[in-house]
């Protein structure tokens, strides 16, 4: 992989509770390079939001190292935050949710620009415009609110949004699990074509793994807080070592039968948070559990190039 645009190191959250401390995240590490997109996928709640919100510093680290060309971005105090700002930025699940219901879209769009200074009102007119245009809708829609698009459409003002400030890094969470299956292929296409056109990077959240495939170049797979698994696609989704890995791409549906894998059903379910197993954490559900499983935890390590697992079994 080339110079890596992100860095993340031994990054931590944990939530103190009263029952107890959840570990969101419990210690990743990991790289994206420039121009690249990674896939970041698990189960719901393994810590695959929380990873992304760390990143841009919408929640604070407990421990870890989040470097962005070159900057640490987690100890940053609030000027020197903005500026890095610009550089990352955010496209969330939920494209009705992230919107002001109040403001207008051209309004919406504009925000960053106007937060981030050095444009008068025309100059930020011209350029919510363009963003409008790149993005597949027209500046007409500058004058509407969120509750006047569709799904999709409200995506896509949530794509400009996320582009305004020409960030070279962007964190996409699920950013189209909640839309129609064509209307999702037209915002992955658009994706595309955009980190294509100005070189962006991405990580991709989400659950659905033949999205995760059509559209990044690595992928990563958590489980309960940690990754287990990350490779490049091809590797990944070809030669799987990890067994929970094995068994998310087993139950992804192909279009022709004869060529499904096989299923494997894990047993029991997802541990919590708050009381992780000793040893691997995924041992409680494992088909292939050995005793060393039960006591030690599995480290990271490279078994081909580019793709790397923690198993004992690998």
């Amino acid at each position: 992989m080339s110079t890596p645009l992100l860095e993340v190191r031994d990054l931590v959250k944990h939530f103190p509770t009263r029952a107890g401390v959840v570990r969101a995240v419990d210690g990743i590490s990991f790289s994206v390079a420039g121009g690249e997109t990674l896939g970041l996928v698990g189960e719901s709640g393994c810590g695959k939001t929380t990873t992304g919100r760390l990143i841009v510093r919408l929640i604070e680290a407990t421990s870890g190292s989040v470097r962005l060309v070159g900057v640490e971005l987690t100890g940053l105090h609030r000027a020197a935050l903005r500026v890095a700002r610009r550089s990352c930025q955010f496209i969330f699940q939920d494209p009705f949710g992230s919107l002001n219901p109040r403001m207008t879209v051209g309004a919406i769009i504009a925000e960053p620009l106007e937060i981030a200074g050095g444009m008068d009102r025309a100059a930020r007119r011209r350029r919510v415009d363009e963003l409008l245009e790149i993005v597949g809708l027209t500046p007409a829609h500058a004058r509407r609110h969120p509750h006047e698009f569709s799904g999709g459409q409200r995506q896509r003002v949530g794509i400009a949004r996320a582009l305004a400030l020409q960030p070279k890094f962007i964190v996409c969470d699920e950013p189209v699990s909640g839309l129609d299956v064509s209307v999702r292929a037209q915002v992955i296409n658009l994706m595309r074509a955009l980190q294509q056109e100005f070189g962006v990077t991405y990580l991709f959240i989400a659950h659905d793994l033949a999205v995760v495939r059509h559209i990044s170049n690595r992928v990563a797979v958590m489980y309960l807080g940690q990754i287990i698994e990350i490779g490049d696609r091809g590797s990944l989704f070809a030669r799987p070592r990890h067994p929970y890995t094995r068994a998310l791409l087993a139950a992804v549906p192909v279009a022709d039968p004869a060529g499904a894998r096989g299923r494997i059903t894990l047993a029991g379910e997802v541990p919590s948070p708050l009381n992780p197993p000793a040893g691997c954490r995924f041992h409680t559900r494992c088909p292939l559990v050995e005793e060393r499983c039960l006591h030690t935890a599995p480290a990271l390590r490279t078994i081909e190039q580019d793709h790397q697992v923690a198993c004992h079994l690998a």
